[in-house]
């Protein structure tokens, strides 16, 4: 393909440089490494043809600019700093759209669309403006030309892609041969490919030679390298445009005249002929057409030798680099942050559609909680299906507890990777305190985001955990465990099992389709990853040592346990809960916090299940749902049934939560609590929320679909505007400028109110979206000013975007830059200078033109009024200014407000991005609102915390949170993990180094960077006496 060329030139001027050397063998001048390579390569090769192609075009423009128009653009800037203004304007708006697709590469091909559409429609503006025709540079040649050879190539290529189809259909070409070719590589290589025939135009012209074609060995360039003559060297290279000349007379001249290739007569375009005085037509065959027969030549052989023998003709990389290149690609394959303010994403909006489902057809008409409970009693197994007393016989017992993970791979994996660490060394103020692993991990709820699909739970939430803790070998993803728990063959009873464990509830994500997905990979699998899973229903309680227990509770989508679960757990309570046992409640949302929060009231049977069952043996509730690790403790009082400690921990994995928005809660269930600890801290919360102002679009850029589709119909029946001469004016001073936009920016509010119909019923349908969005927490007096004064600031940002590009038309077309012929004024332009330019005595065009039907010629035609968007939008757009909108047919409106869309979608989508992250900082920040669309906007991975607990032999519990500031974004393997020897049936809890992936950087690992954020003790007596350890609370 094209890069092949200039490995070629490259390759051809070494040895012309290496000819005036010392004779030497062929063998001297040929490396050996790289035909061995080329000959016997294993590796893929890299293909990056475009790439290549596209970095010598942009250095061949740069030595264009710099050879002939530096000096001249200097010279005239003065003279046209009004439209330089303007190039500052449109690429300062140009570089906004584009700044979220910089250095990246996002999939689906956004990133790659908006590149070549901000490409296409940047130059159709610039080139109207007339600072490049001022410098002698008039880019409708370049323009014409590029459209011109990119429908030629299209054509060539696809009639080859045919034929080669043909041939293979009819077997006479390899089997290989039949996979379909891509068609966007044969659009971008043709664009490419266009690209390279336009800068070679724009250095060295269409022009054939008037003299005789000077030598090889003693012209052009290489006389450059001539010993002993610095001096020339030095002068030649001062001398740009001579040193240009060298290399188009040496390097690109013609092939040769027509004459020297009869049969190829009638089948080629001709040089341009530049002579002093009257002189004869040119025969030399065009450079341009040679070029560009080149490059499709290149890519038609390189096509047949790849499809037909697997080989490529590009040059492959090296040994040495293609093993890094491997090794760079051995990563694994974890799925970004879920974009909740998607435009495009057809999984939110299945999130909302099961979650409606849900609420209406579930909840409270069809429960799987109360199928469960049917089922256990068919089964006469009610307390054997949710009770489990296998731990309690332990001397002492690790556990751990996290919650809200399945969200962006690298934030899961690195709260993995830390729970599955045989032991942690933990960063605690000074020193370091080593954790062993925990024998039981508890999940509180949010496995996958955004809805509980089979694809969101193995991507999300189980492919993590496999790679921080491999299953057993045993371990099969399609089986299902009808009767659990299923144990590995050596062991008989699950209290003899000395591996890791894990019990989950669900969370309210886990209940968008009904529990359906929880129940099949939860109940009815084995092993997460290397973690054995007994559990069989949604809720369970757990017997642990020392007289403790955990109750898992499901609280479903209506934040409160149904009456089938009640019983169980009070009559659990009445059986086996002892006076002086302990309890540990585990939900998956704070209800405590929560309430305090919306101001209601939630999970009324749990509150009635501690404070009348349990009577003060509940001494801490644990819950995810808030993305951030908080804890209260209460403050000591008469009441001897309160609940001591209230701990939120959602930091495993998903989007980080504000916590300035919860520190000042002080009171829940009758009891005063103060906040001991919060991660992150409250003052670095709230400076986190300031990333909305800065970083919404790009977080957030498939918002672009929604936000410039808003804009566009706010704005869509005030154009065009026809009367701004007023705004203008020459002899008006620069505040009555500002009058004047100002003004008309609220006439067209007004017209919009009072006239228009699809931009004030845009505007309201927006206004009553607004008022929803406001959360409820506020009155209904309050949700109505918010949402006016930000539908307010959306529509200001609107009419003035609208002003502005409109003004920029009105400019251009009082300067006779736009609406200056018509529709086709481009390539009108072309055919009268085609022949000129571009010599075709033969008639080749017109034989063309006659066996395409006029198709070609056609395609060329539209295509260039379809690229030169904004003289489509003004000459529609002064037809629409002299004779009303009426004289415009559909097509022709639907023209006008296409072209107008492709432009304002640009200017729109940066400013409403703005707009909307300033509203949401306004909102977390001053009014503590929007405290879930404020920070899921933010995507933010960093910040992940987990708990860990130790029950000691003395009763008492340990409490350390643990959290890590930094996710890692690169992983590679861990060499440990790869050399450590592995026995075939070795469990993978037994190795020393269980996780296949570490940080690329050391001190980035989590497991090197893992802290001590909160700890405390809870006493197991009844008697709490209170004590600070380390700052934190002992009880």
């Amino acid at each position: 393909m094209t890069s092949l060329s200039f490995l070629l030139i490259k390759d051809l001027a070494t040895l012309k440089m290496g000819s005036d050397k010392e004779p030497g063998g062929l063998l001297d001048t040929i490396n050996m490494a790289k035909m061995r390579t080329i000959l016997i390569h294993t590796y893929p090769y890299p293909h990056e043809h475009s790439r290549h192609a596209i970095i010598a075009v942009g250095i061949g423009c740069l030595f264009f600019i710099s050879s002939d128009n530096m000096y001249t653009l200097v010279q005239k800037l003065d003279n046209n700093i009004k439209w330089w203004s303007m190039y500052a304007c449109l690429l300062g708006v140009f570089y906004f759209f584009s700044s979220p697709f910089l250095g990246k590469t996002i999939k689906p091909s956004y990133s790659n669309f908006s590149r070549w559409y901000i490409a296409w429609i940047l130059v159709a503006a610039v080139y109207h403006l007339p600072s490049f025709q001022s410098m002698g540079v008039d880019l409708r040649m370049n323009l014409s030309l590029f459209l011109t050879i990119y429908i030629s190539s299209i054509f060539v290529l696809l009639v080859f892609h045919l034929v080669f189809l043909g041939l293979w259909y009819v077997g006479l070409v390899s089997r290989v041969a039949g996979r379909r070719p891509a068609i966007l590589t044969i659009v971008q290589n043709c664009a490419v490919l266009s690209v390279a025939c336009c800068v070679f135009y724009s250095h060295c012209g269409n022009q054939a030679l008037n003299e005789k074609r000077l030598g090889r060995r003693d012209s052009g360039l290489f006389s450059l390298w001539k010993k002993g003559e610095p001096s020339i060297l030095l002068s030649k290279f001062l001398r740009m445009y001579e040193l240009k000349d060298e290399i188009c007379k040496s390097w690109f001249a013609p092939v040769g005249s027509a004459g020297d290739y009869p049969l190829l007569s009638k089948w080629v375009i001709y040089g341009e002929f530049s002579c002093s005085g009257p002189c004869e037509s040119s025969d030399e065959i065009s450079p341009i057409y040679s070029l560009w027969a080149t490059f499709i030549g290149l890519y038609m052989a390189n096509y047949v030798v790849e499809r037909s023998t697997g080989w490529a003709l590009t040059h492959p990389l090296s040994v040495e680099k293609t093993e890094k290149l491997k090794n760079k690609q051995m990563k694994p394959n974890f799925l970004d942050m879920v974009p909740w303010y998607s435009g495009t994403s057809a999984d939110l909006f299945k999130t909302v559609f099961d979650l409606l489902v849900s609420v209406t057809v579930f909840v409270g008409r069809f429960d799987m909680r109360m199928m469960q409970a049917a089922m256990s009693r068919v089964h006469e197994g009610e307390k054997e299906d949710f009770l489990y007393d296998h731990l309690s016989d332990k001397d002492e017992l690790w556990f751990d507890f996290m919650a809200d993970t399945g969200d962006g791979g690298n934030s899961s994996y690195s709260v993995a990777r830390l729970l599955a660490q045989p032991s942690l060394n933990a960063l605690n103020d000074d020193s370091v305190q080593q954790l062993p692993r925990g024998d039981l991990l508890l999940i509180g709820g949010d496995l996958a985001y955004p809805n509980p699909s089979a694809f969101n739970y193995e991507k999300r939430f189980f492919r993590p955990f496999e790679y921080a803790l491999q299953p057993p070998p045993c371990y099969k993803d399609v089986h299902i465990a009808v009767d659990k728990p299923e144990l590995p063959s050596s062991v008989s009873h699950l209290k003899q099992y000395d591996g890791p464990q894990c019990f989950v509830i669900p969370g309210n994500h886990d209940w968008f389709d009904g529990l359906q997905t929880f129940m099949r990979y939860i109940c009815h699998k084995s092993w997460l990853g290397g973690w054995l899973m007994p559990q069989k229903k949604s809720y369970f309680a757990l017997q642990l040592p020392k007289g403790w227990w955990v109750f898992g509770l499901d609280l479903a989508l209506h934040c409160d346990i149904d009456i089938y679960q009640f019983k169980f757990f009070t009559e659990l309570i009445k059986e086996k809960v002892k006076e002086n046992d302990s309890v540990i409640i585990m939900t998956h949302e704070p209800n405590w916090i929560l309430d305090w929060y919306w101001d209601s009231i939630t999970g009324k049977n749990v509150s009635h299940l501690v404070k009348d069952h349990l009577k003060g043996r509940c001494k801490l509730r644990m819950a995810g749902d808030l993305h951030h690790y908080m804890r209260h403790s209460c403050i000591p009082s008469e009441n001897p049934d309160s609940i001591q400690h209230l701990l939120v921990n959602g930091g495993g994995g998903a989007f980080l939560h504000p916590t300035h928005v919860f520190s000042n809660f002080d009171k829940a269930y009758g009891t005063s609590y103060e906040m001991k600890a919060a991660y992150p801290e409250v003052e670095d919360s709230s400076r986190i929320a300031l990333g909305n102002i800065l970083k919404f679009r790009k977080k957030n850029w498939q918002f672009d679909f929604i936000g410039g589709f808003i804009y566009f119909v706010l704005t869509f029946s005030m154009f065009p505007q026809c009367n701004l001469g007023h705004i203008l004016q020459k002899d008006d001073t620069f505040s009555g400028h500002v009058r004047s936009f100002f003004s008309t920016v609220w006439d067209a509010f007004m017209y919009m109110i009072g006239q228009s119909y699809v931009s004030s019923v845009g505007a309201l349908l927006l206004l009553v979206a607004a008022i929803s969005f406001v959360p409820s927490k506020v009155s209904q007096k309050r949700k109505v000013v918010i949402g006016v004064v930000h539908v307010l600031a959306h529509l200001s940002a609107a009419l003035i975007l609208m002003l502005l590009m409109e003004l920029g038309v009105e400019l251009c077309v009082q300067h006779n830059l736009l609406a200056t012929s018509g529709y086709h004024t481009l390539y009108e332009w072309y055919r009268t200078v085609e022949s000129e330019h571009f010599p075709d005595p033969k008639g080749l065009r017109t034989r063309i033109e006659q066996w395409t039907f006029g198709l070609y010629p056609a395609c060329i035609k539209y295509l260039m009024s379809a690229f030169d968007v904004p003289e489509v939008m003004a000459v529609t757009r002064s037809n629409i200014c002299k004779n009303g909108m009426i004289s415009l047919s559909r097509g022709g409106a639907t023209i006008y407000y296409a072209s107008v869309f492709l432009y304002f979608w640009v200017l729109s989508t940066p400013v409403v991005s703005l707009v909307f992250g300033s509203y949401l900082y306004i909102c977390i920040n001053w009014l503590h609102l929007h405290f879930d669309e404020a920070f899921s906007s933010l995507r933010i991975a960093n910040y992940k915390s987990f708990t860990r607990f130790h029950i000691k032999e003395d009763g008492d519990i340990e409490i350390f949170t643990l959290a890590v500031d930094k996710v890692p974004k690169e992983w590679k393997v861990d060499p440990e993990w790869d050399n450590e020897a592995k026995q075939p049936q070795q469990a993978s809890h037994h190795r020393k180094f269980p996780s296949k992936w570490r940080a690329n950087a050391f001190h980035q690992d989590p497991v090197n960077t893992v802290r001590i954020v909160d700890h405390f003790v809870i006493q197991q007596t009844n008697r709490l006496q209170v004590a600070e350890v380390n700052g934190s609370l002992t009880m």
